[in-house]
């Protein structure tokens, strides 16, 4: 888990030198308050929605005892709830995720190779394939790198992220969060077809029905949004 360690430490520092480096056209309109109340709710909201929902899964997967386990996916999703809970009794509209984005997507990235170099015991693993790319993680089983394949996603994403913020300011403080939300979830769940947790409806496990739900969250927004929707901005 060292190894895993060093992963999340350099992916901390990589989302944060990226935070630091981008700056907001945003004029905020909360107050200091305020701002202190947004920033503990989304930390708190981080932290419990990936205790929760990675704990969670460990358990209806395995059906005999809890463990402690955590997930970017509950992390995002607990994030949100709290977020746009703050935003209702706060009277916020709009997006105010949009500068988080770049260094979380980063971040997942990176995180995600410290996944495939942990191996069978992060629990990330995929399941066995014949195909050429597969991985034999120590029990001489190729299976699918699905960490690597994530990774890869996200890094794109970033890139992206980070184009949409030097050519189209407007647009990425607008839609930039919702569109990383649609697209984290959409490929994600994809993924989740590739990996061994037991399902719990439908053919689907839990991390599949919460990216369902950011989907539908996604959509909503992106169509609420001041430039119009995501199919004719993009």
């Amino acid at each position: 888990m060292f190894i895993h360690f060093i992963f999340d430490l350099l992916s901390y520092m990589a989302a944060f030198y990226i935070k630091r480096h981008i700056r907001s056209t945003q004029k905020s309109t909360l107050s200091k308050k305020d701002r202190d109340n947004y920033y503990t709710l989304l930390i708190v909201g981080f932290v419990v929605g990936a205790i929760v929902v990675g704990s969670l899964n460990i358990y209806l997967d395995s059906q005999e005892h809890i463990v402690l386990g955590k997930s970017i996916l509950g992390a995002i999703f607990g994030a949100i709830v709290s977020i746009e809970f703050f935003k209702y009794f706060t009277g916020i509209r709009g997006s105010t995720g949009a500068y988080f984005v770049p260094s979380l997507a980063l971040g997942i990235a990176i995180g995600r190779v410290g996944c495939f170099m942990v191996g069978l015991d992060d629990y990330t693993y995929g399941v066995v394939t014949t195909l050429p790319w597969g991985v034999d993680f120590g029990d001489a089983v190729l299976r699918h790198p699905v960490q690597l394949y994530e990774s890869g996603m996200m890094f794109g994403f970033f890139l992206y992220s980070m184009w949409i913020y030097r050519h189209k300011r407007a647009y990425f403080e607008e839609n930039i969060f919702y569109l990383f939300v649609l697209y984290y979830a959409s490929q994600r769940f994809v993924w989740e077809f590739l990996k061994p947790y037991s399902s719990i409806a439908f053919g689907l496990n839990l991390f599949q029905f919460i990216c369902l739900v950011l989907v539908v969250y996604a959509i909503i927004y992106l169509k609420r949004s001041a430039d119009g929707t995501l199919f004719n901005k993009i």
